[in-house]
């Protein structure tokens, strides 16, 4: 069993007497389960952890947020009664705002190290860059996934929040093996940011094509180590606390994301970033963010349920030929999911629609993209 002690100079609990006063949860509700003896962090699996850092937006006062979902989140009732989950509580803000970033990195690279998947309740989303720090101080390369109706690649200018992705994506060494955007909005983006990511063979998806295609999305978070999930990219009816716009993901859409994150076999940790608890309307952001969190964990239990590849049983194979390329196709029995197979006899996630694009003799575009960064 793994001494978790010393990491208690970074955190500070969960105040529940704050946040529920005298409430008892029924045993089939998180609540029961995270106040439990055994909801500590040694018998976890997966792992809760707040920050209420938003210095990096611009706010000088901590946030409220990760209580928040929180309290929306311990009431809901689970489904899944051989998961094992823990709330190890909130990182302690420091005296500066590097200083926060410095104890998140450290007490997601101990989880990580133990093979814990771990999920970041924020906090402004440039807390993204010391969750990819645990990654780095590892030296594991990693493949980034990040949900956001902004692209915050810009030069050193304004705060943080704005261009952490610059630091993320040029510092060396870089242990980036590849990046996704998914539901960027096009008129908050120049142009040339996306042809600098184009260029570097990094894949955005604008938000229309992401809302027509939703299970396409799954493929591209299937790959992924990390996600970080801004609200804003949620449209502001859903998410009032982001405010950024009118238009973006429905509530629905960001939970099947979540839940597609939660499904993914190589994702380690996730982050629900971007809104200021104060500014929320009828606690609307909150409940937001707790369904999300609950369809993460719904996507979990599916993960443990998925055959490894090399389980052919387990798989339907078709073998295809286009354009003077024969490859072959897997999906898998228990979750309806497929695979490809590159000239490298590598398999990588894919979607239904890759195959019919075979099958009709086009090469998929998921196809070429993985060639050009072979």
């Amino acid at each position: 069993m793994y001494d978790y002690q010393h990491l208690r100079d970074f955190l500070e609990p969960v105040a529940l007497d704050e946040l529920f006063g005298d409430q008892s949860f029924h045993q089939h509700q998180f609540g029961h389960l995270l106040t439990a003896d055994e909801g500590s962090a040694e018998e976890a699996s997966i792992v809760l952890v707040g920050v209420k850092e938003q210095r990096g937006e611009g706010y000088p006062m901590e946030t409220s947020a990760p209580d928040m979902i929180r309290k929306q989140f311990y009431p809901m009732y689970h489904w899944h009664s051989d998961m094992r989950l823990a709330d190890i509580g909130n990182i302690r803000s420091g005296a500066t705002l590097a200083d926060t970033y410095a104890a998140l990195k450290t007490v997601l690279t101990e989880l990580l190290a133990q093979q814990k998947t771990v999920i970041i309740l924020g906090g402004s989303h440039d807390l993204t860059l010391a969750q990819y720090g645990a990654y780095e101080a590892k030296e594991q390369v990693i493949e980034a996934t990040v949900v956001d109706a902004l692209i915050d690649l810009h030069e050193e200018e304004g705060v943080p929040s704005r261009h952490f992705l610059m630091e993320m994506l040029t510092g060396q060494p870089n242990f980036i093996r590849h990046y996704n955007h998914i539901g960027f909005q096009s008129y908050f983006v120049h142009p040339g940011m996306l042809e600098t990511l184009d260029k570097l063979r990094f894949d955005c998806y604008r938000l229309g094509m992401a809302r027509e295609n939703m299970e396409e999305m799954e493929p591209v978070i299937r790959q992924s180590d990390m996600l970080s999930f801004d609200m804003c990219a949620l449209r502001a009816a859903d998410a009032p606390a982001s405010r950024l716009s009118p238009n973006g993901f429905t509530g629905d859409e960001a939970c099947l994301l979540m839940r597609y994150a939660g499904m993914g076999s190589r994702l380690s940790t996730v982050g629900i970033y971007g809104f200021r608890a104060e500014a929320d309307r009828d606690d609307l952001t909150s409940i937001e963010g707790a369904q999300m969190l609950w369809y993460f964990l719904d996507g979990y239990a599916i993960r443990n349920h998925e055959a490894n590849l090399g389980e052919k049983d387990a798989f339907l194979e078709f073998h295809v030929s286009f354009t003077d390329v024969e490859t072959s196709f897997l999906k898998s029995k228990r979750t309806g999911r497929w695979w490809m197979r590159l000239p490298d006899e590598v398999y990588i996630p894919c979607a239904y629609k890759d195959y019919v694009a075979a099958s009709n003799n086009e090469t998929p575009e998921r196809w070429l993209r993985a060639q050009e960064r072979l």
